[in-house]
C-alpha cells in the first residue's frame, strides 16, 4: 500500500516505520531537524518488540512531492489540525483514507470539513513513544495498538486491506466494533494519563502508588466518563476499573504521556484539548468538574510552551 505519515513523529513515525520494513511505500511528513536528520541518516526505533533502522527513507517537509496515497496516518499535535489537514490535501483521492491518530476527542469533526467526511476516518493508538534524538523515536511501552473504523460502521475495503497489512506487518490493528467508544474511552484514559504525569511532574507508578494521588487519577477519568455518558456515547460501565487495573498491575511505572515529555522539554501543550475539552464539555452540560479545573490551572501558564 501505499501509506504517508502525517507527521513522522512519535506515533506516525512508529506505525509508518513497522509499515516501511514489511515492504510498503511509506512517506514520512516531517520538517525542521527532525527531517534533516532521516534524510542523513534514516530512520531509527528503538522498541522492546525489536529495533528497526531503515537507511532509505522517503521523507519530505511537503506533502505535493507525495500525491494521493491510499492512507494517511495522522498524527500531528492537536493545535496544529486545520492547518495539517490543509496540507494534506495533496495526499487524499477519492479513495484515500485519513486516519486520525491524535490525542483529543473531536480531530474527525474537525478536518472532515477540509477533506471531506468520507475520506475522513476516526482513529486512536496507544503506545508511549518519544522522538529521543532526531531521527531517533523511542518505543517505552509494551503495547503499541490501532484502531479505526467508520462512526457509522459500514464495511470500507481501504480500511480493511489496511488492517490486513498491519497484521502481517505485526502491528496490533484492526477495526474498531464502534469507534466513538473507542475514541472517547481513549480520552477519558488520556486526559487523566496526561494530566496527573504533567501536573504533578512524574511517572505513572508513584502517582497510583500514593492513595490521595490514585483516588485524583481515577477523578480525571470519571469527570470524562460522566461527560461522555451525557453525550450518549456507548461507554462500557466497568471502563474506569479497567484501566485502573491496566496503571497499577500492566503499566511501566515509568510511563509518562507525551504532554508530560513535552513539558519537560519546555514545548506547547495539548492542554486545552485535553483536560480545557473535559471543562468545555462540563461546563455546557453542567457537569462539575473539579480535578480537571485543578489539572488546567496548574497547566495554564506552561501550554503555550517555554520561550527558548
Amino acid at each position: 500500500m501505499k501509506i504517508a505519515a502525517m507527521a513522522a513523529g512519535a506515533v506516525g513515525g512508529y506505525f509508518g516505520a513497522r509499515m516501511a520494513a514489511a515492504g510498503h511505500d511509506v512517506f514520512f511528513i516531517a520538517r525542521g531537524a527532525h527531517r534533516a536528520a532521516i534524510e542523513k541518516n534514516g530512520l531509527k526505533v528503538e522498541s522492546v518488540h525489536g529495533d528497526l533502522h531503515l537507511r532509505n527513507v522517503n521523507v519530505t517537509d511537503d506533502p505535493t512531492k507525495v500525491g494521493p496515497v491510499d492512507i494517511v496516518l495522522f498524527a500531528v499535535k492537536l493545535w496544529d489540525t486545520e492547518k495539517a489537514a490543509e496540507q494534506a490535501r495533496p495526499l487524499i483521492g477519492p479513495h484515500s483514507r485519513l486516519i486520525t491518530l491524535q490525542n483529543g476527542v473531536d480531530s474527525v469533526e474537525r478536518i472532515a470539513p477540509i477533506l471531506g467526511a468520507d475520506q475522513t476516518v476516526g482513529g486512536i493508538a496507544a503506545i508511549a513513544t518519544v522522538i529521543d534524538t532526531p531521527g531517533v523515536i523511542k518505543h517505552t511501552s509494551s503495547f503499541a495498538m490501532m484502531r479505526f473504523g467508520r462512526a457509522d460502521k459500514r464495511a470500507d475495503a481501504t480500511l480493511q486491506a489496511f488492517a490486513d497489512a498491519g497484521k502481517a506487518a505485526k502491528i496490533d490493528v484492526a477495526i474498531a466494533d464502534d469507534i466513538e467508544r473507542e475514541r472517547w474511552q481513549k480520552f477519558i484514559f488520556l486526559t487523566a494519563m496526561a494530566g496527573a504525569t504533567s501536573a504533578l511532574r512524574s511517572s505513572i507508578g508513584p502517582i497510583v502508588a500514593d492513595p490521595e494521588l490514585r483516588a485524583f487519577f481515577r477523578q480525571l477519568m470519571q469527570e470524562a466518563f460522566a461527560i461522555g455518558k451525557a453525550k450518549g456515547v456507548a461507554l462500557d460501565p466497568g471502563y474506569i476499573e479497567s484501566r485502573m487495573d491496566f496503571v497499577l498491575n500492566k503499566v511501566e511505572p515509568g510511563m509518562k504521556a507525551s504532554m508530560a515529555h513535552d513539558l519537560e522539554r519546555g514545548n506547547r501543550l495539548e492542554l486545552d484539548w485535553l483536560a480545557g475539552k473535559v471543562r468545555e464539555f462540563g461546563s455546557a452540560l453542567g457537569i462539575p468538574t473539579p480535578a480537571s479545573d485543578t489539572i488546567y490551572t496548574v497547566l495554564k501558564l506552561h501550554r503555550l510552551g517555554t520561550p527558548r
